[in-house]
């Protein structure tokens, strides 16, 4: 464990199931914040500032497709979506609005914790990595510790996803990189 553990918010409404995926989580090192509504994850991700977000989609009052988009306006703490619904099309969509993962229930909780490590992983390595980097080519601008691209003086909106995209391209540009490649990186 390290001097600080990282953070995961569990936003899930039903406490059975919140607690027993914060019990697993706290078991592996994490310390662990819960909420039971939207209103109360975006409380949350806004004054707690988590590492990770493990949310489910169905909440009693702001649905996890929207705390997802509402939480992307202003960060990129990674998502790690958290459902019963299993049909591509919402799987499609919760990636769409800035989910890094997707989990549909039932799930093995052991199976969660490695996902958590696995995007965390990922997390911290590029924010060290990008912290002060700057890539330009051309007219272009992508700066990772803003996480902003810019064509000129204009800013170019990009969603996370799209942005570390747009990232990897140009620092192997010359290069040609598999599908593969791009979802592991």
């Amino acid at each position: 464990m390290t001097a600080q553990a990282q953070t995961v918010l569990v936003v899930e409404d039903e406490s059975s199931i919140a607690s027993f995926v914060a019990l697993y989580l706290k078991n592996a090192g994490y310390s662990v914040r819960t909420a039971a509504t939207g209103n109360e994850a975006l409380a949350q991700a806004q004054s707690e500032r988590p590492d990770l977000i493990v949310l489910d989609l169905m909440l009693p009052d702001v649905d996890g497709i929207e705390v997802c988009r509402r939480i992307r306006k202003d960060s990129d703490v990674p998502i790690l979506m958290l459902t019963a619904r299993d049909e591509d099309v919402d799987k499609i969509i919760g990636l769409e609005v800035g989910a890094d993962d997707y989990m549909t229930k039932p799930f093995n909780p052991r199976e969660l914790v490695a996902r958590v490590r696995a995007i965390l992983r990922r997390a911290t390595t590029e924010r060290e990595k990008g912290e002060s980097a700057v890539l330009v080519h051309g007219d272009l601008t992508v700066d990772a510790g803003r996480r902003e691209a810019r064509v000129g003086e204009e800013e170019i909106q990009l969603a996370p996803k799209e942005f570390d995209l747009l990232w990897e391209l140009l620092d192997h540009r010359g290069l040609v990189l598999t599908r593969d490649q791009l979802l592991e990186r």
